[in-house]
């Protein structure tokens, strides 16, 4: 197994994580319903499934 052949800094270790931070999603909001979901997702209102303003599957009661 190979093993490094010189310690690496703390500098130079910290310049290559740099982007490794969490992002925050892209939320949007729902012209039908008003809700703030994430983009690209199916989402629930009430039961009802959602997925660009369109109702998918209605909950049956």
């Amino acid at each position: 197994m190979a093993h490094p052949k010189r310690k690496i800094s703390r500098t130079r270790r910290d310049k290559r994580r740099t982007h490794d931070k969490a992002v925050a999603p892209t939320l949007s909001i729902c012209p039908t319903t008003g809700t703030v979901h994430k983009r690209h997702r199916a989402y629930y209102v009430d039961g009802n499934l959602y997925y660009k303003g369109q109702l998918v599957i209605d909950k049956e009661d």
